[in-house]
């Protein structure tokens, strides 16, 4: 099906110009001469793109409040502004106000196709985003009810408001970029963009394009970076430590002014934008070792807040276990099941080196590969061998084991002795998370631990 593009123009010349170049490129064309007729247009069948010039003679609104009033209607339909009068403030306030480009009459043809199909394929790319967020959704909440994130969570709601910058420290996989967003959804910037610069994954080349953007030169036109495309809302540098030495020292002075120049531009662009970062390691060893920007640490760490690794808060396991396998269940359409006991035990006792995004895969695992019928619980013998290995010796036990040649003394002292060792290392060694739930006095406890050689316990 081919693309349709609404030309909104006064000079008739002007319209049948370009109505013939875009007809000659496959694609069909609607024009409107003022802005009664371009709003009715619009709002009869959105098209796939708009080409509007600013001076409309004898409209009642100009190319800017038309642009105004259909970026209103539905942002998602780009909007390539025209002028053969136009100047530098007008092209940005154009682009500010939702503008995907801004072209100079008379335009290069190549130029405008080239504008003209960047443009539509940046709004098929966005539509098919939105829908993978309306499936899957990007996480915007902490999940848990542990001291640390209970903690964090307090911490957020007062820091959300402020503005003010925010690094956020853990280990990969742990959900910075949950608690990135959650802090843009708490702020008075949460109806504006939430754009992410993934600093390990770009290519060190690529950083400043990708940052400022780059000017138009030829027939090559303007490319907004992500602090352009982020005004008015939240940036988020993601793993901020893998920015190359030369990009720190730039990017500083573009916290400090609020501005920056695109590549290959002379004019500042003024933006504002809330920057968070997310690292997973030291800074402080990393500005020691000359590989990051102390000036850059100092901008960035206003606020500083650090995620606690899935192993530091073992409380949250089953809770979050038994919202990814629901998840996973209504992904695939299946029946849910559950997950049993002894399985949320060993889930809990397990390290996590993957954090929270580990554990996340492994309920789509299981939801996939587990043995059993849809009614049949999750065993802790289904799950793989290098978690269910790790389990503590009373989940792992040999059902042939000779426990009937035991006397009874020894056979409840076995008993006992793995069951606190399971216990203890399903709540990481601390001893009144352990008292609280197998029901024994704090100081009993201890008494039992000692009587049986179990030690190692935290209070």
């Amino acid at each position: 099906m081919a693309h349709e593009i609404l030309l909104i123009d006064d000079e008739p010349d002007i319209r049948m110009a370009v109505d013939g170049i875009l007809q000659d490129e496959g694609y069909e064309t609607r024009q409107a001469a003022d802005s009664d007729a371009a709003l009715a247009l619009f709002r009869a069948r959105r098209p796939a793109l708009v080409m509007l010039d600013i001076w409309l003679q004898g409209s009642k609104l100009d190319g800017i409040g038309i642009l105004e009033a259909m970026h209103a209607e539905d942002p998602s339909v780009p909007i390539v502004m025209m002028s053969g009068h136009g100047t530098i403030e007008m092209a940005v306030s154009a682009i500010q106000l939702g503008a995907y480009e801004f072209l100079e009459k008379p335009f290069n043809t190549d130029r405008l196709l080239l504008v003209i199909r960047r443009a539509l394929e940046a709004a098929s790319l966005a539509r098919e985003n939105a829908e993978l967020r309306l499936r899957a959704g990007p996480e915007t909440e902490l999940t848990g009810d542990s001291p640390a994130i209970s903690a964090l969570r307090a911490a957020i709601e007062k820091v959300a408001p402020t503005g003010s910058r925010v690094q956020i420290s853990g280990a990969a996989g742990a959900g910075k970029e949950v608690v990135a967003r959650m802090i843009h959804a708490q702020s008075r910037r949460a109806d504006g963009p939430f754009v992410v610069l993934n600093c390990a994954t770009l290519n060190p080349a690529r950083f400043e394009e990708e940052l400022f953007g780059t000017e138009a030169a030829q027939d090559v036109p303007r490319r907004a970076g992500v602090l352009e495309r982020a005004h008015g809302g939240t940036l988020l540098l993601d793993e901020v430590s893998d920015m190359p030495l030369e990009t720190q020292g730039k990017i500083v002075r573009a916290l400090q002014d609020s501005s920056f120049e695109r590549l290959g531009g002379a004019t500042r662009v003024k933006v504002d934008v809330r920057v968070i970062s997310t690292t997973n390691r030291d800074l402080q060893a990393e500005i020691a070792a000359g590989r990051f920007r102390e000036d850059l640490f100092y901008r960035l760490a206003v606020v500083p807040l650090r995620l606690p690794s899935l192993r530091e808060r073992r409380d949250d396991v089953p809770v979050l276990a038994r919202l990814f396998f629901a998840r996973a269940a209504d992904a695939s359409g299946a029946p849910g099941r559950d997950l049993s006991t002894d399985t949320l035990a060993t889930l809990q006792a397990y390290d996590w080196p993957g954090n929270v995004r580990q554990l996340r895969n492994l309920m789509d695992w299981l939801q996939i590969m587990a043995p059993g019928g849809p009614h049949d619980p999750i065993r802790a013998d289904m799950l793989p061998p290098e978690i269910s290995g790790a389990a503590p010796v009373l989940f792992n036990a040999d059902p042939s084991a000779d426990v009937m040649a035991l006397p009874l003394r020894e056979a409840r002292d076995l008993f006992e002795t793995q069951y606190l060792q399971a216990q203890l290392l399903r709540f990481g060694g601390n001893i009144s998370r352990t008292s609280q739930f197998v029901g024994m006095e704090r100081s009993a406890l201890h008494r039992k631990l000692k009587q049986l050689g179990v030690g190692d316990e935290k209070a």
